[in-house]
């Protein structure tokens, strides 16, 4: 890889999550598991939204790219850390690194407007019903999609432009199970504590700006749901108490990892476990189990499976 940066590395060892033979046999089980349930969940999302005509509105549009998205993150990470635990010496190369933070950044960033999006779905639906289909009307939903896409490009490129130029001359071990711009700084053959403020304005304003923006979006759709039911939140708390976890529960290992400029902990990559297995298994289970327009496209799909179509 001299021809990228210059340097003398060329791959990179990882040091995984255990050492344990016993752990890693139950890890690879458990994130075997996890992964299945992510690619089948997500993907029924996609195939229903599709399929079913009763499901052809803006959120369930908005859903069916954030089920893609979360298969796509999850993707990035979980199946070389599945066929890691099954290896003593586990590497990746220069070029499959660099790959990997790119991609992680480009789809982070995309799933960060959706969530956004999706936010922003509810509250007109709850707080301005009756502008709701001019306002998510099918060109906002697609653009919010563009803009996704390129935020999360723009995010991932600004950063990617400076790690690429890096000399890297040893060591060249990485205590995670993946690869990710802190780790990557810290074995750099530099001082990069200016690369780090970057990636940490970069990175931690993002993650911290759309974090504070979902909390207000749900916040606003609470004080709402309470003036016109005069003081009840327990249906609407219950219904968005899912949503704000997941948020938080994606967001807590950005925010811990980003908005400061690292020292990168051993904790850091058991965090990010949520974002990369947790979450995106979560998503499905949410809108699928607690929702009665899901439950019925999949009762439907199941009685007339026979069909492509079914409406």
């Amino acid at each position: 890889m001299g021809e990228l940066n210059n340097s003398v590395i060329s791959e990179f060892v990882l040091l995984g999550l255990s050492s344990s033979w016993k752990m890693k046999m139950f890890l690879m089980f458990i994130f075997s598991l996890l992964y299945l349930g992510i690619i089948l969940g997500n993907l029924l999302i996609f195939i229903l939204v599709i399929l079913d005509c009763h499901l052809h509105s803006p959120m369930y549009f908005l859903l069916a790219n954030l089920s893609l998205i979360d298969v796509g993150l999850s993707s990035t990470t979980v199946p070389k850390m599945i066929t890691d635990l099954l290896h003593e010496h586990k590497v990746i190369s220069f070029k499959g690194c660099m790959t990997q933070i790119c991609f992680i950044h480009i789809i982070g960033g995309v799933e960060m407007v959706l969530l956004i999006a999706m936010a922003f779905d509810r509250y007109t639906a709850i707080c301005k019903p009756l502008h709701y289909l001019n306002i998510m009307n099918p060109k906002i939903c697609v653009l919010f999609v563009t803009i996704g896409w390129v935020t999360g490009i723009i995010h991932a490129m600004s950063q990617f432009i400076f790690i690429i130029k890096l000399p890297f001359c040893g060591p060249n071990e990485v205590d995670s199970f993946y690869c990710d711009f802190p780790r990557i700084i810290k074995l750099a053959c530099i001082d990069g504590y200016q690369l780090e403020f970057i990636i940490a304005a970069n990175s931690g304003f993002m993650s911290m700006g759309t974090f504070f923006l979902l909390i207000l979006s749900y916040a606003f759709i609470l004080v709402t749901v309470w003036k016109r039911s005069k003081g009840d939140l327990s249906k609407a708390f219950v219904t968005l108490s899912a949503h704000i976890t997941v948020v938080l529960l994606f967001f807590t290992p950005c925010m811990f990892l980003y908005v400061w400029p690292f020292p990168t902990t051993p904790l850091d990559k058991y965090l990010f476990i949520v974002d990369f297995a947790i979450t995106p298994i979560l998503n499905p289970a949410i809108y699928t189990l607690r929702n009665k327009d899901m439950k019925t496209a999949i009762k439907k799909l199941h009685r007339q499976s026979q069909y492509v179509r079914f409406c």
